[in-house]
């Protein structure tokens, strides 16, 4: 393999990653602890070992820039209320900077609405988010039904350097807010079928930097290997400043229940 060499540096060279879960107690409502095993395993079966830390009300500023990658989940619009404060004044800033310089991070259903301008949430209040990613999100009319449903969608052109198995997505949306992009950031896929982030432009989810949001919530990257391993590459290139080849895995039974996705919809 024309590669063997550079996979042989990778498991031996003792590479860590750190990843950091935002207030798993409270944002993680749809299963979201999938994610976090499938970058966990991804890293280990390569020789790549994983911390796990959780960023809650205790973490430091110092605790929270020894993250190599961060993960936010779900949670319902309480929970958001009780944790917005602690962004803002605490670990908002410091994370803003992680994510100006690279620290790459996913973040799925509701995670993403603290990171825009704003979210007005369903009874009418507006949070304050911490301007990160610039976009705004808030809930329709009342007569308006929530988005739910499973998604396909394209990925953005940014992604199609990697020459993925494929150029989709697949996940499953379950939300009342409806989210709006600025020019500050890209939408990560565009919607071939379902709601994606407004059921209006077509567009799913954002990208800045190196950072990810979707409203695909749950384990989003169990069916989305590809999307899994461009996140590991990224924080590994971040972390020690140099492009770091990841070995292949075998992922038949990830992209059957991908292509079962598809199929449903006739996408091939």
């Amino acid at each position: 393999m024309v590669h063997s060499r550079n996979y042989y540096e990778l498991r031996t060279m003792n590479y860590t990653l750190k990843i950091g879960w935002l207030y798993p107690e409270l944002m993680s409502t749809y299963g979201d602890r999938g994610n976090i095993i499938v970058l966990q395993k991804r890293c280990e079966w390569r020789g790549i070992d994983v911390t796990i830390a959780p960023i809650d009300f205790s973490t430091s500023n110092n605790e929270l820039r020894t993250i190599n990658f961060i993960f936010g989940g779900g949670a319902q619009d309480r929970q958001q209320g009780i944790l917005i404060d602690d962004l803002q004044k605490n670990k908002g800033p410091v994370m803003k900077e992680m994510i100006d310089n690279g620290t790459p991070g996913l973040f799925v259903c509701g995670s993403p609405q603290l990171l825009g301008h704003y979210f007005i949430n369903g009874a009418g209040e507006k949070l304050e988010g911490l301007g990160i990613f610039d976009m705004v999100s808030k809930y329709p009319g009342k007569d308006e039904p929530r988005c739910i449903g499973n998604l396909v969608a394209s990925l953005n052109f940014q992604f199609s350097i990697f020459n993925f198995r494929k150029n989709t997505v697949v996940g499953f949306e379950n939300h009342g807010g409806r989210t709006y992009l600025g020019k500050g950031v890209k939408p990560f896929a565009r919607v071939i079928a379902g709601n994606g982030n407004n059921g209006e432009d077509q567009t799913e989810g954002a990208v800045y930097k190196n950072c990810i949001a979707t409203y695909s919530h749950g384990p989003f990257l169990p069916k989305n290997p590809h999307v899994a391993d461009w996140l590991i590459r990224k924080a590994l290139e971040v972390k020690y400043k140099k492009a770091i080849p990841l070995e292949p895995l075998d992922d038949t039974l990830e992209w059957q229940a991908h292509e079962s996705i598809l199929k449903r919809f006739k996408i091939y």
